[in-house]
């Protein structure tokens, strides 16, 4: 299923700019420091144990009454030597999968944001197929995607939050799908084509200059456009039949078309701790704006919600299952263009933050 791939950059650490020195003082924020002592917390309170018998007085010879021992002890305790606490990861990590034609530097805002408000998380933001070569074929990149995000899932047991932007939310979900063992706590899908893509964008118009919204299905669902990302998720709600037959990506994520491995894609995607859809109808790219919300258009262009969408009356990958067990978060919002998600501190304290445990 998977097409052959280049051998995928290493992951990059993203830490706030340069500029702000505080900021990079506060990127991982360290444990206070504890005596043997001080009794170990979770918030780093020193309690100190009262001495019996006034055995740490006898080993130095001294014989004082009680407030002379009061007046000793911070001299005493100076003579301690300090450990540092085990690290604790107090939040768990983050990794950020951006859209088309981004890259890392896009995020900075983002994770000035995390950094502020959770210190100490670990965020990634992955620093592949930036550019031009976000238009690789999907399967190309989720391949590349997986083999950053398993390492970084195997060293995070209480597991991993996904930021996925754009293009990159549908990435996320066949990451989700494929990933037999991902350990994924909430996957944050930022004003994604969950349900496709069907309308004339500077995007399309740069890419395909001759076509337009109404034919670009010729070639969008070729073998030839099937090797550009953007066409494995064209969904031309006039074309059904041919998006169901030609489309590689999108008709095989949402349980659209018969596969051999739609069981089990479907019992990984539930793996899933929840599910949380933002857009907006400001968005000014995705078309129409509710496919963020796995909503779409019928054949007279009439927009279905995602409760009268087919794959989630036949709980096809488990978009059903997901919203009865209360996993399923929507956060729609208004006055936000589509490149400004993931700058916007709003948006961020409202849809993104309190999913950040």
């Amino acid at each position: 299923m998977f097409a052959a791939s280049a051998s995928p950059r290493r992951s990059k650490w993203i830490a706030p700019p340069i500029s702000s020195p505080a900021l990079w003082a506060q990127w991982i924020v360290p444990l206070p420091l504890q005596s043997p002592a001080c009794v170990a917390g979770d918030t780093g309170t020193a309690l100190i144990a009262p001495f019996s018998g006034g055995s740490m007085l006898g080993l130095l010879g001294l014989r004082l009454p009680p407030a002379g021992f009061l007046l000793l002890l911070p001299f005493l305790l100076l003579l301690l030597p300090a450990t540092p606490a085990p690290h604790r990861a107090s939040y768990k990590p983050v990794i950020v999968v951006h859209g088309l034609f981004d890259s890392s530097y896009s995020f900075r805002h983002l994770l000035e944001y995390i950094n502020e408000t959770h210190p100490g998380t670990v965020v990634t933001v992955l620093d592949l197929f930036d550019g031009r070569e976000s238009l690789r074929p999907l399967w190309e990149q989720v391949q590349g995607f997986r083999e950053a995000v398993a390492p970084i899932m195997a060293k995070a047991p209480r597991g991993v939050h996904l930021i996925c932007y754009s293009q990159g939310g549908l990435v996320c979900r066949a990451l989700l799908s494929v990933m037999d063992e991902h350990n994924v706590d909430s996957f944050i899908s930022l004003s994604s084509p969950q349900m496709g893509q069907y309308g004339d964008t500077d995007y399309l118009k740069w890419l395909f200059p001759t076509s337009m919204r109404s034919n670009l299905y010729r070639i969008c669902y070729s073998p030839w456009g099937q090797e550009f990302s953007i066409c494995n998720y064209w969904h031309d709600p006039h074309h059904d039949d041919l998006y169901l037959n030609a489309s590689s990506f999108l008709a095989l994520i949402n349980g659209e078309r018969d596969h051999p491995n739609a069981t089990a894609w479907r019992k990984n995607f539930l793996r899933v701790g929840r599910l949380v859809l933002i857009g907006g109808p400001d968005d000014g790219v995705i078309t129409p704006w509710q496919s963020s919300f796995f909503g779409f258009y019928d054949a007279n262009e009439t927009v279905l919600e995602m409760e009268e969408q087919l794959v989630y009356l036949r709980d096809s990958f488990g978009l059903k299952t997901l919203l009865a067990r209360g996993a399923i978060v929507r956060c729609p919002m208004a006055g936000i263009s589509h490149t400004a998600w993931h700058s916007n501190r709003t948006l961020y304290e409202t849809c993104i933050e309190p999913w950040l445990s």
